[in-house]
């Protein structure tokens, strides 16, 4: 079996993930600030931008990874990815916004717990059905 959907997937966040830590970078040198936010609107934004992309991307890869190990169905395992680099894009690009669009936030993080929860109850059912059947 090779894996290479969660790889694909991967892939991409993990450059996304690169973009977002390159504007923490930039606020950084240009606020002068190495340790902390002092208080930086600006700074504190990027950082939990990429910061809440760092807290949610893990588990959600796992659980792709997982469900892509236990057979699960490539359009499942593609329509998940998709889903996921959408959202996580998404979610950055309205956090990243001062004001901040509601509709990018929350549709992000709507497509982000989609991909958590429909991942997690495919495991559970492939796991389960892999327990008991073999």
């Amino acid at each position: 079996m090779n894996i290479v959907i969660t790889p694909l997937v991967a892939s991409l966040l993990a450059f996304l993930y690169l973009g977002l830590s390159m504007r923490v970078i930039r606020a950084r040198n240009t606020e002068r600030i190495s340790i902390g936010d002092k208080g930086n609107d600006l700074l504190l934004r990027r950082m939990r931008v990429h910061s809440n992309f760092a807290e949610y991307t893990p588990l959600a890869l796992v659980l792709l990874l997982t469900l892509e190990l236990l057979g699960g169905a490539h359009w499942l395992l593609y329509g998940l990815g998709l889903f996921l680099v959408v959202g996580r894009a998404v979610h950055a690009y309205g956090v990243s916004c001062v004001p901040e669009p509601m509709s990018f936030r929350i549709s992000g993080m709507l497509l982000t717990f989609t991909v958590i929860g429909v991942a997690a109850l495919a495991n559970l059912v492939l796991a389960v059905n892999a327990a008991f059947v073999t």
